[in-house]
């Protein structure tokens, strides 16, 4: 590192600092905070300081250390939450989005709140609700204020965040899974069973009788001239009896085209029908063998197209509205069209409305061509009034680090304005990209793809035109050269990092 700072012709203090951080974490981030800055340096970990501005913290420059303290940390956790009886624990530092799927989620109960701790929790938010009026658009609190905040919303989460209370018989085939969560503190997911611990179809349930059951007879076991004594024929006279496998399909052939026709006609039937077969496949694992209506939803997987999808508050909001709806829906997939039948209408289109909420694939990819399913998408957007300012952000990470210069300037010029643009058009790439970040926030600037619209091809040509003729004075600045390749190559290849 050292000899390449001294081979660099290139002396800017930003630059220098770019390079001796490259590869390093900073203090800020998850699994720093998690592990603990102390614990990090007593295991021989070092910090890199700047000693001229504001570092937040330094950077922590031994990855492989924070990621093995942090696992550790983790498995530690993990140990100690088995001892409630869980059955199985898995841990991660992130667990992709949708880890969950096809898993059942245990129905839980809290604990009653006493009257004493709702007068408390009562009079803490009308406290919180007074301070945060009172202080409303300032920019910095006041240090007692902020520190009387924090003392509300823990009193407020005592009562919020009580435990959950499962059924013993329950946790033994269940199991948790223990990550970190997105501000650094440890994030514990409990009572999911998968389908190999799901109880055997025909097993008693809890609590009923399980006594010895006579088998029953079979044909000749009787003694001949005694009452049983002509099962055998019995048996006989009912397999004659039986339907030929042709016959029964001729039957059922008619059957199924009577059922089509009332259904077609009964609105109401077919929608309950609909929604019967997409909460089976949502919901239930063996959910495609159990419906008589073969309405398939796909779901396409998405974690492993975005970094930190599952971090998002628009991911934590569809995981809380699917667990609403596990713990509301009956165990077993056979009880699930009486459970439907006796519903509320409000509660059946709410059902409906999630099963087909989760089938949108909007994802554009290099290698695939949906070019009239991605309009639809667009329509779609249109239609909802779907707004992406509300559910992602521009920021270093999650785009101006991943694209050339000039889409960082073009984006600044479009938000803030040409003389804006001009003001950061010097700086290197990386630290073009946090100054981007900076002068964006709160504009709700959004990329073309996140606009409900493509790219209009004129658009395109002169962006990708204005890169090109950029491109000689950033050659070698970080990996503009490389990331204007696969664009002009793929040009959605970012879309699966």
């Amino acid at each position: 590192m050292w000899e390449t700072l001294k081979r660099s012709y290139n002396k800017e203090p930003y630059t220098i600092r770019r390079m001796l951080t490259e590869g390093a974490v900073k203090a800020g981030d998850k699994r720093a905070v998690f592990v603990g800055v102390a614990g990090y340096e007593a295991a021989g970990g070092v910090i890199l300081r700047d000693l001229f501005q504001q570092d937040h913290g330094g950077w922590l420059q031994d990855m492989a250390l924070l990621d093995r303290l942090a696992r550790e940390k983790l498995a530690e956790a993990a140990d100690a939450l088995r001892a409630e009886g869980w059955k199985w624990s898995e841990i991660a530092i992130d667990f992709p989005y949708g880890h969950t799927n096809g898993l059942r989620r245990l129905p839980a109960s809290y604990a009653p709140v006493s009257e004493e701790q709702q007068a408390r929790y009562d009079v803490a938010l009308a406290e919180y609700d007074a301070l945060s009026d009172e202080h409303e658009g300032a920019e910095d609190l006041p240090e007692e204020v902020d520190r009387r905040l924090a003392e509300l919303e823990k009193e407020m989460a005592a009562v919020d965040e009580r435990p959950a209370i499962y059924d013993p018989t329950e946790i033994s085939r269940a199991g948790i899974f223990v990550c970190i969560d997105h501000d650094g503190a440890q994030k514990v997911e409990r009572g999911f069973v998968r389908p190999e611990d799901e109880e055997p179809p025909g097993a008693p349930a809890a609590g009923e009788p399980t006594g010895s059951v006579a088998a029953p007879k079979r044909a000749g076991d009787g003694a001949v001239g005694s009452p049983d004594g002509d099962a055998a024929d019995q048996d006989e006279t009912e397999v004659s009896s039986k339907l030929s496998d042709r016959l029964m399909s001729d039957l059922t052939a008619h059957r199924t085209l009577a059922l089509r026709v009332a259904l077609a006609n009964d609105p109401e039937a077919a929608f309950l029908a609909a929604t019967h077969a997409l909460a089976l496949k949502s919901f239930y694992s063996s959910g495609r063998f159990d419906g008589c209506i073969e309405v398939d939803a796909k779901s396409a997987p998405l974690g492993g197209y975005a970094s930190g999808l599952a971090d998002s508050a628009t991911a934590r909001a569809n995981d809380e509205a699917q667990g609403h709806w596990q713990l509301r829906l009956p165990k077993k997939s056979d009880d699930l069209w009486d459970w439907l039948v006796k519903a509320d209408r409000e509660s059946t289109a709410g059902l409906f409305a999630f099963c087909v909420g989760q089938s949108v694939n909007a994802l554009q990819l290099s290698h695939e061509r949906r070019s009239k399913a991605l309009d639809h998408a667009d329509r779609m957007a249109e239609h909802v009034g779907l707004d992406m300012s509300a559910h992602w952000t521009p920021t270093v990470e999650s785009y101006f680090g991943k694209v050339t210069k000039a889409r960082i300037l073009a984006a600044v010029r479009e938000a803030k304005g040409e003389a804006t643009a001009q003001m950061i058009d010097h700086l290197k790439k990386s630290d073009m990209a946090v100054e981007a970040q900076r002068l964006l926030q709160g504009t709700g600037w959004l990329p073309e793809p996140l606009r409900g619209s493509t790219t209009d091809d004129a658009d395109a040509a002169i962006l990708q035109k204005q890169e090109s003729d950029a491109l000689p004075d950033f050659l070698g600045d970080d990996d503009d050269a490389a990331l204007l390749d696969a664009e002009e190559g793929e040009p959605h290849a970012t879309a699966a990092e």
